[in-house]
């Protein structure tokens, strides 16, 4: 996403208003608007593709409610309402990420190979997710994982291509990111155009460049498509990435569909094994109904998924054209001035030994629940502890002892006294 540089006044939302402009991209501006209640700051996406017809209109209202029912998802960015404006604009209100999204991370600055793994990963979960409710996401790029509060990748812009897609070109912004098929005439997409562009993603974090963009070359979008139809992507180039990872990537980025991970959850699955030979903390993957995601059980030798998954419905590009090329001709061109140098040295990690099959997580033997609470010292204190009376000491008199006669009791009571009382006197005064 471009510096701020609105085409068009934000749009009045009831309800909300609007604070100030984040951004613009090819088919969209961000807008920093404050919701009234709940009170709280959200970014609004404006589709800039000019009033839709009835036919995208009523596509942008079956895509919102299947991306409502994606929200959830831990790596999926939230969305919390979306409409038509007054102006005939589509809108979508999300959560609002100020943190710096994947796109400016890469062009500033080296990603480890952990967290470039680890990003994979959870993002394979959300796509996979999205492809098994029907939703083709079709704009997968670093730009669009944005980071929450907590430090996680989120993946923003579900569908909104797909609104787009039978009346706007693609996007030049996305060119490097994007599949051969999503770029030709014709052809259909599938869940394996996302997997490409997912793993291009992976790539670009960890080189610090799009797959086939050359630093200081030829990267209008024209070059890009010439390249990535001829020839297969080169390596990384970055000698800490093991050759298993680059093995993983050259598969996920094959020209032809058939060749690729067939599913996000079988790419995932690759990265988190290279993570598993290489001692690396394997990161938990997220795809809804699937029982194995989190445990890592049913992933095989080669980090493919052991069951069915169906391939979903097929999307027409619709005979798309190309858009205009970006200013300069250029679409992107690796790291910004300033930006670390990748590091030098060959990858650090000894490949772990392995055993067939394999199974990510072992289960460890039940341990008695440790508690978390210190345990009180000293006496308690009185105001926390209830205490029981003490029993009382006094003489109990039951009904029938009270209903005897006590005269005699008395007279041998004063029968005492006298006596005492006269031994007494007979001391004293002697007789």
């Amino acid at each position: 996403m471009t510096p701020p540089s609105p085409q068009s006044p934000p749009p009045p939302l009831p309800g909300f208003d609007y604070l100030d402009t984040l951004g613009s991209g090819g088919f969209a501006e961000v807008h920093l608007y404050e919701q009234h209640l709940p009170r709280r700051r959200v970014a609004v996406k404006v589709l800039t593709g000019g009033v839709l017809d009835e036919a995208s209109a009523r596509q942008f209202r079956d895509e919102a409610n299947q991306m409502a029912q994606l929200s959830s998802h831990p790596s999926i960015v939230t969305v919390y309402q979306a409409g038509i404006a007054q102006t005939g604009q589509a809108y979508l209100v999300m959560e609002y990420c100020a943190l710096p999204n994947y796109g400016e991370r890469y062009r500033h600055e080296v990603i480890p190979l952990e967290e470039a793994l680890s990003v994979g990963v959870q993002i394979a979960g959300a796509v996979e997710t999205a492809h098994r409710a029907g939703i083709l996401h079709r704009d997968i790029k670093p730009a669009n994982i944005l980071v929450t509060d907590f430090h996680r990748p989120a993946l923003a812009d579900f569908g909104i291509a797909g609104v787009l897609g039978s009346s706007t070109a693609v996007d030049a912004y996305s060119v490097p990111w994007a599949s051969p098929e999503s770029l030709g005439e014709g052809g259909v997409l599938r869940a394996p155009s996302d997997v490409y562009s997912l793993a291009a993603t992976v790539y670009t974090l960890l080189a610090g460049r799009a797959p086939f963009e050359i630093p200081g070359g030829d990267n209008s979008p024209e070059a890009l498509i010439h390249r990535l139809n001829t020839g297969p992507a080169p390596a990384t180039g970055r000698p800490d990435v093991p050759p298993e990872l680059e093995a993983v990537l050259a598969t996920a980025l094959s020209l032809s569909p058939a060749a690729r991970h067939t599913t996000a959850l079988s790419f995932g699955r690759a990265l988190q094994q290279v993570q598993q030979q290489y001692g690396l903390a394997v990161t938990p993957m997220d795809a809804i109904d699937d029982p194995f995601t989190r445990t890592g059980a049913g992933m095989g030798a080669t980090g493919s998924y052991g069951g069915t998954v169906p391939p979903g419905p097929a999307y027409p590009t619709g005979g798309v054209p190309l858009a205009g090329t970006v200013p300069g001709g250029a679409v992107g061109t690796g790291p910004a001035t300033g930006a670390t140098e990748p590091p030098t040295t060959p990858y650090p990690y000894a490949p772990a030994p392995q055993t067939a099959p394999t199974v990510a997580y072992a289960p460890q033997p039940p341990t008695t629940p440790t508690v978390a609470y210190a345990q009180p010292s000293g006496a308690p204190l009185e105001s926390t502890v209830r205490r029981a009376p003490a029993p009382s000491t006094a003489p109990v008199y039951t009904a029938e002892a009270r209903r005897r006669p006590r005269w005699p009791g008395v007279v041998l009571d004063l029968v005492l006294v006298l006596g005492v009382a006269g031994a007494a006197a007979y001391l004293v005064f002697g007789g």
